[in-house]
């Protein structure tokens, strides 16, 4: 008897250990799809079956990155940052140039521009100043569904930042507006943080364009370089008229897929972030985010601009895809070494000029 019953526990313990083996073969097996899955993933994949973009128009990014650069200048007449192409800004256009001392923390620093060349009256705002706390405060004044508007979710903060700088210059634009005619477009243009501002601000001005002098909504333009995500996916589509988003090929911003109070902890370890958001998204259905009024994405039609490839060392002539995502944008991170570099307004810069030099 004693002997049977010390057989069955062998029988029991030999059975227990060959569960918690197949239970270690499959944590590790869910691991290394994990891995496989994030270290595989690109950035081009996103656009991987979007057509390109045409040359006409692709045409203004570079122009437009060269005028957000403008308002981190002190100086138009001796510039800090040469223009990488041929654009140039002319320093007697300028119309008025405002920093953090008249802003006090309700919108980052701008200027506006009119480019008679072009005829286009420009708003340009700056990016996230690391040094600056009324920055943060912005990108923290928001939670998941906290502001609606216009049938969609925006971002609470960059709404009210968008409503302050409407209000604050609404006399300028429909001046200048009103001077040179209406054959002038108005254009708002932004980076990073100011990307946001500017994409709402195009959206309240493409409603209510009664208060820039009757601009209509043919005339309003936006440029969201390397753009924040800012407004629900029924909003980012129902404006792709209004908002171009431009992406370079990495860029961490756009595929931050939770509100944009978690780049407040990216300032302090970005790569750590990076690696919970990715293990977390790689375990969410797609469907499930999808279903969520309130999820926030980049604005408008995407530019998306491609120079590396899997498995391919260093940087190739860039190409730009372009489509109107509707069933999702932009939802997965990219593990890369370049995902802070392909933010920088100055590689978007010099990436879209080589990229219409070749197409």
């Amino acid at each position: 008897m004693s002997d049977s019953c010390d057989e069955d526990c062998l029988d029991c313990l030999h059975c227990v250990d060959c569960g918690v083996r197949g239970l270690d073969c499959l944590v590790i097996l869910g691991w290394s799809r994990w891995a496989w899955k994030r270290c595989t993933y690109v950035g081009s994949d996103d656009s991987a079956t979007w057509p390109p973009a045409t040359p006409d128009e692709f045409d203004p990014v570079p122009r437009v990155c060269r005028l957000i650069l403008a308002v981190y200048e002190p100086d138009l007449r001796h510039s800090e940052f040469p223009p990488s192409g041929g654009y140039r800004l002319n320093p007697d256009w300028l119309v008025k140039r405002v920093n953090y001392d008249h802003t006090l923390g309700h919108a980052p620093p701008y200027i506006i521009y009119v480019d008679r060349d072009h005829r286009e009256i420009v708003l340009a705002i700056r990016g996230l100043n690391l040094a600056k706390e009324s920055d943060y405060q912005l990108l923290l004044d928001n939670r998941l569904g906290m502001q609606m508007f216009d049938g969609g979710y925006v971002h609470h903060g960059l709404l009210k930042s968008a409503t302050w700088l409407l209000n604050e210059e609404s006399e300028t634009l429909k001046g200048l507006w009103v001077e040179n005619g209406s054959n002038y477009d108005i254009v708002f243009a932004g980076h990073s943080l100011g990307s946001g501002v500017a994409s709402l601000m195009a959206v309240i001005a493409a409603n209510h364009g009664d208060e820039l002098g009757g601009v209509p909504r043919s005339k309003v333009r936006c440029y969201a370089v390397a753009p924040a995500r800012c407004m629900s996916l029924n909003l980012a589509v129902k404006y792709a008229d209004v908002v171009h988003s431009i992406i370079l090929q990495d860029d961490f911003l756009p595929r931050t897929p939770t509100p944009l109070e978690d780049i407040f902890k990216s300032i302090f370890c970005l790569p750590c972030l990076l690696q919970v958001v990715c293990l977390r998204d790689t375990f969410i259905p797609d469907g499930r985010k999808l279903r969520d009024p309130r999820r926030l994405y980049a604005p408008g039609r995407m530019y998306h601009i491609v120079e590396r490839k899997f498995f391919r060392c260093g940087r190739y002539p860039p190409e730009v895809r372009t489509a109107i995502p509707v069933d999702g944008r932009f939802e997965h991170m990219v593990l890369s070494c370049n995902a802070t570099s392909d933010h920088a307004i100055i590689w978007i810069e010099r990436e879209a000029e080589k990229a219409l030099q070749v197409s």
